[in-house]
């Protein structure tokens, strides 16, 4: 079952009282309206250091029991950051440590359209470091006693233009996997194969949201949320499943699959242009 509004507002009022919490943000399916009651509920924790862990780890045995536990900042690797995955009333509740000062370097780049992906573990693709901006403007703020997250959503609700430029102008990457991965066929690797095809996808997907003006925050539902983005190319992931489930050791299936991506990335720098006008 889901965690009901009123627990929700009493946890993050609670986690606000935390030395070293800026603020809680509410994100995910719940963000968004789309959860079911089997949905986990993500908070973001953002915060300046130091971080009280001590506090916040017995604030977590308070909500969700004595085996409750949270990370020290940074536990979780460079980009998750840390956090704890707790039950409360029955309901998966997730915290998520965010350093507020990071966020709001991240909001800075993105603005000057510079990103990167960066390695961490549960993420294929990598970390785009906009998703801390991105994470702010579609979440919703819980609690915000400085007004520090309320003015970094403002500033997040408006997708950079240099941004959407930059993940266009990235499409070149799709084009050098294509060649690269195209070395694999005579030899039946479709492990490599499958790993240039699914980054090709993930740029596609970000291109996409980046000549749409929106956010793209996570690799998974990438590919459906770009597939219902205004002016994406023609049934773009029934073609990205085609392109999948034509992998395996016969170099011929390979070339085939390999064409089709080629194929969808230019149609998606034809509709990237088209969407920019």
């Amino acid at each position: 079952m889901a965690l009901s509004d009123t627990r929700l507002q009493e946890l993050a009022a609670a986690l606000a009282e935390v030395p070293g919490v800026t603020g809680v943000l509410l994100g995910g399916s719940r963000a968004r309206g789309t959860h079911t009651p089997d949905s986990d509920t993500d908070l973001g924790v953002y915060y300046r250091a130091p971080l009280d862990v001590p506090a916040l780890a017995g604030l977590a045995r308070v909500f969700g029991g004595p085996a409750a536990r949270v990370t020290s900042p940074g536990e979780w690797g460079p980009w998750v950051d840390g956090g704890g995955w707790l039950t409360v009333d029955g309901a998966a509740v997730d915290w998520i440590y965010r350093d507020v000062s990071r966020v709001r370097q991240a909001c800075e780049q993105a603005e000057l359209g510079r990103y990167a992906f960066h390695a961490q573990a549960g993420h294929p693709l990598g970390v785009p470091d906009f998703a801390y901006a991105g994470e702010v403007a579609l979440g919703v703020i819980l609690a915000d006693p400085s007004g520090e997250l309320a003015a970094l959503q403002e500033r997040a609700l408006v997708f950079p233009p240099a941004l959407g430029e930059s993940l266009v102008a990235g499409l070149w990457e799709a084009d050098f996997l294509a060649g690269v991965a195209r070395k694999a066929v005579p030899r039946g690797d479709s492990a490599y194969l499958a790993g240039c095809l699914f980054r090709l996808v993930g740029v596609c997907a970000h291109a996409l949201h980046g000549a749409a003006g929106r956010w793209l925050i996570n690799e998974k539902g990438a590919v459906a949320a770009a597939a219902a983005l205004p002016g994406a190319p023609p049934h773009f992931a029934e073609r990205v499943d085609a392109v999948f489930a034509d992998l395996n050791g016969d170099p011929m299936r390979l070339a085939a699959a390999l064409d089709a991506a080629v194929d969808l990335v230019l149609d998606t720098a034809d509709a990237c242009a088209m969407m920019t006008r």
